[in-house]
């Protein structure tokens, strides 16, 4: 039975869909910290803010967390990444560390920064790293939040995450250096891994959450057509892989299955429907398993 941390902010609502897409379904408790989950897998649920759960997975505390791959980094945990889970606050994304200035200011990259300038963040330690690594001595100084509120009145500079720089440029700052690229990880605790049943319990639950995640905007399409249109319905199928194909029962025609992307799908199925499809049917899917 395995122990999980959830991220509690940004990641929350994006976390919990996910789960619910993966037929993990989490209570959510008025203003409470311990969801329960329907899964014979799992004992206990936590919510807890990102930074803190590397640090209690590495410790033992928990068997299996989520967070960001930016807070495993800042906090230099010893954990066993299983799964790279690409969603971020507002979806499917990326978000990056990047170092900003004031608009206002002549600085154009990081080797601009001059000894001894002071740079607000959350994340000091990978902060540190960087400029030690550049050559250059600053001062750093831990924000707790409001960090883009510091520069330029009393910070020459901020490291902070971003997923697509509007807060940052609403508040006249202007990126000049990505740090890293973060997406949110599944990790373990190294003795937990190494436990057989735990580890099977653990694989079962990224296969679940990877299938939930490779399914995110994908429709199933089922049809028929006729013998002599089956070429030219082929020729205008997605696939994954190739469609399959199976003659219908006491018919010359084929039934057809695909996987199609979403977003396109209204564009297709006129195209499949005018090269012969019939009986058409689009499907949700809620799990890919590869």
């Amino acid at each position: 039975m395995l122990s999980l941390a959830l991220p509690k902010g940004s990641l929350e609502e994006q976390t919990y869909k996910l789960f619910d897409a993966a037929n993990l379904k989490l209570s959510r408790p008025e203003r409470g910290y311990n969801p329960t989950i329907d899964d014979p897998r799992v004992a206990k649920v936590k919510i807890l803010r990102p930074q803190e759960i590397p640090v209690y997975v590495t410790s033992g505390d928990f068997d299996l967390g989520i967070s960001g791959y930016d807070w495993v980094t800042e906090s230099k945990a010893d954990v066993v990444e299983i799964a790279e889970l690409p969603y971020a606050k507002t979806g499917t994304g990326t978000v990056k560390m990047v170092l900003a200035v004031s608009d206002t200011s002549s600085i154009h990259c990081a080797r601009d920064i001059a000894p001894g300038s002071r740079i607000t963040t959350e994340f000091p330690s990978i902060t540190r790293s960087y400029f030690e690594q550049l050559g250059i001595p600053v001062e750093i100084f831990f924000s707790y939040g409001a960090t883009e509120a510091k520069v330029p009145d009393f910070m020459d500079a901020l490291v902070d995450l971003t997923e697509t720089g509007s807060t940052l440029r609403l508040n006249g700052l202007r990126i000049i250096e990505t740090i890293l690229e973060s997406t949110t990880r599944l990790f373990a605790n190294r003795a937990s891994w190494e436990n057989p049943d735990k580890r099977k319990a653990m694989e079962e639950i990224r296969t679940l959450l990877l299938g939930a995640i490779e399914a995110r905007g994908r429709v199933l399409l089922i049809m028929n057509t006729p013998a002599e249109c089956l070429d030219a319905v082929i020729a205008e199928l997605p696939a994954m892989k190739r469609p399959t194909i199976s003659q219908l029962h006491g018919l010359s025609g084929y039934s057809l299955t695909t996987v199609a992307d979403k977003s396109s799908v209204n564009i297709l199925i006129p195209r499949l429907k005018a090269a012969g499809a019939e009986d058409i049917l689009e499907l949700p899917i809620n799990k890919i398993v590869r």
